[in-house]
């Protein structure tokens, strides 16, 4: 599909998002990305979900590149809609991240999407635990340097 993110691991090449972080959690030592206990990894995996299958195609580049004229207010609008879904989620699931003390994959679908909440100018103060869930991330060092205003590609108008 011409789409990033897409990784060659493994002698394998994989794309899309959940499906990369899935491996690597599956497949290398370290803090766990998904929990042992079944049901905060099924809350992983729907706040997951609902970022990288219910925001996030809303408002990618391609999409936002066929409605040119309209594309803030329609990303505003689907970025505003998500999130009204995953605030009162993130409220019953979080602890110092989205479900409980440890960093897992929902934490990883999060900064990006509140980078892409800022850029399209989604006033996130209305969403105090999606605010405070991403502050708390964005001071662990692995968030800095990942953070997509600090990728090389990042158009300079991007970068924070």
């Amino acid at each position: 599909m011409k789409q990033v993110p897409a990784v060659t691991i493994d002698g394998i090449t994989l794309s899309q998002s959940l499906a990369i972080i899935q491996y690597i959690d599956e497949t290398r030592p370290g803090p766990r990305l998904l929990p042992a206990d079944p049901k905060r990894r099924a809350q992983v995996r729907m706040i997951s979900d609902l970022i990288a299958s219910g925001i996030q195609p809303l408002q990618n580049l391609y999409v936002i590149q066929k409605i040119e004229a309209e594309k803030v207010q329609w990303a505003q609008h689907f970025i505003n809609r998500g999130f009204e879904a995953l605030e009162p989620i993130l409220k019953q699931t979080a602890g110092k991240y989205c479900v409980g003390d440890e960093i897992s994959m929902a934490d990883i679908c999060l900064v990006p999407q509140v980078y892409n909440a800022q850029r399209f100018k989604v006033d996130i103060n209305q969403f105090p635990t999606i605010k405070q869930l991403n502050q708390a991330l964005m001071e662990l060092e692995a968030f800095k340097v990942s953070h997509p205003s600090c990728q090389p590609d990042t158009p300079d108008d991007l970068r924070t």
